[in-house]
């Protein structure tokens, strides 16, 4: 037993701290400032986020069509490469389609042709830079979903993942 007296209930000029009321009224303030600065205006945040996503895809849909066009000139300069490309073309072209869904239709006005990369004469190197422009095309998007909203995040690890097994299977043939 203690030599001094205990009480279960200590005076109130004893207490250190916050009182309870004042914490109560201060989380109530603070609920109250949370809820109206998430109400601010949501139709303009909503349209940043479709914007921002739009433009996203749009970026993926254009990346998905210059390694078509890669895969095109590739195929065009080494026609032998066709029974093994053709399948990852294939792939890529459901890609940029996939990309391209959500999207508006492009305007009609007059734009530059995409410029035709250059292939190498040997058809070995030229896969190797196939290989090479899936693996840092698969980055990118890898890169990119961190920044996507939950659809088209999903969507893009789904087509960073393809592209990664494109690359393994492009080099995996010179093994």
């Amino acid at each position: 037993m203690p030599s001094y007296p205990t009480s279960p209930y200590a005076p109130s000029y004893a207490r250190s701290g916050p009182r309870r009321r004042t914490l109560l009224t201060g989380a109530a303030a603070t609920a109250g400032a949370v809820l109206l600065s998430g109400c601010s205006d949501p139709a303009s945040s909503d349209d940043e986020r479709s914007s921002a996503a739009d433009r996203l895809r749009a970026g993926a849909a254009r990346d998905s069509g210059e390694l078509l066009g890669r895969y095109d000139a590739v195929l065009a300069a080494h026609p032998s490469l066709a029974g093994r490309l053709d399948p990852l073309r294939a792939e890529v072209k459901r890609h940029k389609t996939a990309f391209a869904a959500g999207l508006p239709a492009p305007s009609a006005s007059p734009s530059t042709a995409p410029s035709v990369p250059s292939v190498p004469k040997d058809e070995k190197d030229a896969v190797r830079e196939l290989a090479k422009a899936e693996r840092e095309l698969a980055g990118r998007r890898g890169s990119a979903l961190l920044d996507a909203p939950g659809e088209l995040a999903r969507l893009l690890a789904s087509v960073a993942a393809a592209g990664a097994a494109h690359a393994f299977l492009l080099t995996e043939g010179d093994k």
